[in-house]
């Protein structure tokens, strides 16, 4: 059985996987690999520093992305992993004062993202359903996750996440299930939906997971329980759309996609600026 300070535990958690630039080192301008097909300002491999990121870590171009149409720097989110890492791997300095650590430090930054990015979807998670034993599931796959984390940076050689991430996916398919079952019985067959016309249409409960939905029209849909999980939205029109009842929905889906000011969100997500 869980209870009232299990559940309050995983609802702080919603801070610990935002961003906080401040105390990160531009991990994601440095260890990523880019390119510019993807909206990034140019190609750019993976350990090489992104020639717009300045000295103390900062974008020399952040409020120009919008009017240069970067989209890939516009909707990236690192699920707090790049404060995480940098708390990790170093007490004091970063990967340019401490040179000979930097690769493992981009290697850790890697890895906490993946783990992050699974922990968001398992607090939402715990947070869907009322099964106690999916819970105490839930419950023990995130201090899983807390101690593979824990481990690193020395683990990071050995660290392969395959077998955690089938059980995530086992549990987040079993809650999915379940949510469209009790409010919508079946799911769409078709994963493809490019620039479909989706206009005030009722979708609730509809699972959409892994669904390729680029410059869809959300624009006045109902959209209770309905599952984005994993789901391509970039560029999809959700604008004077209630989105505050979906379900598995990440900032980066928010950050690609087109809103307004009033544009709902889920309580665990924040309002581009472009938005406004």
């Amino acid at each position: 059985m869980t209870n009232k300070k299990t559940e309050n535990k995983y609802a702080d958690y919603t801070l610990k996987l935002k961003i906080d630039c401040k105390d990160c080192s531009g991990l994601c301008c440095v260890s990523l690999y880019c390119t510019k097909t993807d909206g990034f300002p140019a190609n750019k491999a993976a350990g090489i520093s992104c020639a717009y990121l300045n000295s103390d870590y900062g974008c020399n171009i952040h409020s120009k992305l919008s009017e240069k149409n970067y989209k890939g720097c516009i909707a990236y989110d690192c699920f707090g992993a790049g404060q995480r890492a940098t708390q990790l791997c170093l007490t004091n300095g970063t990967w340019k004062t401490n040179p000979n650590q930097a690769d493992i430090i981009f290697e850790t930054f890697m890895i906490v993202f993946q783990l992050h990015q699974m922990l968001w979807y398992l607090v939402e998670a715990f947070q869907l359903t009322s099964d106690n034993k999916l819970k105490l599931t839930i419950d023990e796959l995130i201090q899983e996750n807390e101690q593979i984390a824990d481990m690193l940076p020395e683990n990071c050689s050995k660290t392969d996440l395959s077998a955690y991430r089938l059980k995530v996916n086992t549990v987040l398919k079993q809650i999915s299930s379940a949510i469209s079952t009790s409010t919508s019985p079946s799911r769409h067959s078709d994963m493809m939906y490019l620039g479909k016309n989706f206009k005030k249409a009722n979708l609730d409960g509809k699972d959409f997971s892994m669904s390729l939905m680029i410059a869809c029209n959300f624009t006045g849909c109902s959209l209770k329980k309905t599952n984005f999980l994993g789901a391509d939205i970039r560029d999809a029109n959700v604008k004077d759309t209630d989105l505050s009842e979906c379900i598995f929905l990440t900032q980066m889906q928010i950050n690609s996609a087109i809103g307004n000011k009033n544009t709902r969100l889920p309580y665990n997500l924040s309002r581009p600026a472009a938005w406004f």
